[in-house]
């Protein structure tokens, strides 16, 4: 966290919004000039990104992630469009992965445009338990330069991850209530290989794209396999 709130100096005012964390996120978040909104039990994703909206002080928002990095460039085009003023109500930045030793510049995790900077004042976090997202009132462009992205430390990390965001997610969908079956549990997740590894070139980074497009493959099966375990555990009662 400290990296992405030093990369966020350039901002007027950081607002950071913690669930109630043991460690020393809320200090070092104050060292470094931070506002600091404690909203504890965890209400969701969605709840909490709107609440940091809500205390802002400024119309336009820069969201970030504790395992994000604004970039110099990326500030540098943020700060340029300051100076000339936004034609957008939004703008989205594509993301770059920074995974076992390199930078992921293929399969699905790129370019992973993120709608990050808009005016709050037009726009709101929406969604379920996972994939929360912004939408807002009004046109939305593109920034050139990249938000550098850390999401695991390595691959036992990301494997937990999977496990926890395929729950939530088929949790929400069954909730939603979605359905699968075999063709799809069988088809969803070979498309996905076909994709990750072939048409967006994990192929090109050799044994780093083969272990991303297959745990990519294996996210699309495990969040399918989890829905159909619970739409068998309710046809069972």
């Amino acid at each position: 966290m400290p990296a992405a709130l030093k990369s966020l100096a350039f901002c007027d005012e950081i607002v950071v919004v913690d669930c109630g964390s043991t460690d020393r996120t809320c200090e070092l978040a104050e060292r470094v000039g931070a506002r600091v909104i404690v909203n504890a039990p965890f209400p969701g994703f969605v709840t909490q990104r709107n609440l940091a909206l809500e205390r802002a002080r400024n119309d336009w928002v820069l969201c970030l992630d504790a395992d994000e990095r604004v970039t110099p460039e990326l500030r540098d085009e943020i700060q340029a469009l300051r100076r000339t003023g936004p034609a957008h109500a939004g703008y989205r930045v594509p993301r770059v992965s920074f995974y076992l030793g390199r930078w992921i510049r293929a399969t699905d995790w790129y370019p992973d445009l993120q709608l990050r900077l808009f005016d709050r004042r037009r726009g709101r976090w929406r969604g379920g338990q996972v994939h929360e997202s912004v939408a807002v009132e009004g046109s939305v462009g593109r920034l050139r330069h990249e938000l550098e992205h850390r999401p695991y430390a390595d691959v036992a990390e990301h494997m937990r991850r999977i496990d926890d965001y395929t729950t939530l997610w088929a949790r929400q969908e069954f909730e939603a209530g979605r359905r699968t079956s075999a063709l799809e549990m069988a088809g969803a997740p070979a498309w996905a290989f076909l994709r990750n590894y072939l048409l967006k070139g994990g192929l090109r980074l050799g044994t780093v794209g083969l272990t991303v497009s297959a745990l990519n493959t294996y996210y699309t099966f495990a969040k399918l396999a989890k829905l159909d375990e619970r739409l068998r555990q309710t046809a069972s009662r």
